[in-house]
């Protein structure tokens, strides 16, 4: 895994999301650049579906309750079919390995919001590998983000 580096974050609030409010709908689109290893955090109410690239290599995640209890969702897409199986093994095996790097990222991007609602470190991550290989699409739990607080 790299090691996160805070300088090379870029993060933008967009359509009336706050570093505060709201915490519900919140979504997060974290991408990258591979030539300058510089990561864009997107928050706000919806995905920043312009932000993506045809690669797929995004992070997406929002926050979701469950009765009284918030937990965090990540969402990745390891292929849609139209990458063969050994691509699509290299893609997961990538994914998990940066994985620590991206929730490090948008845990220090949006720290405000961690300052202002402390439980929100102790929320559950439910990360969902997508694919049409069944042997790459899973759903885990990741632990919550005290893990990848600095």
């Amino acid at each position: 895994m790299t090691t996160f580096n805070p300088e090379k974050l870029s993060v933008e609030y967009k359509g009336g999301v706050t570093t505060t409010e709201p915490v519900i709908p919140r979504h997060y689109t974290l991408t990258h650049s591979d030539v300058t290893g510089e990561l864009f955090l997107a928050i706000g109410k919806q995905y920043a579906w312009d932000k993506i690239n045809p690669m797929r290599d995004e992070v997406l995640g929002e926050w979701k309750t469950n009765g009284t209890s918030l937990y965090y969702c990540v969402y990745v897409y390891i292929d849609q079919g139209e990458l063969n199986q050994n691509v699509a093994a290299k893609r997961a095996e990538i994914f998990r390995r940066e994985l620590p790097l991206a929730l490090s990222a948008i845990r220090y991007g949006d720290r405000s919001l961690f300052d202002a609602y402390p439980n929100l470190d102790h929320a559950s991550i439910i990360v969902t590998f997508m694919s049409t290989y069944p042997q790459f699409a899973s759903q885990e739990n990741w632990g919550n983000f005290r893990r990848f607080s600095k």
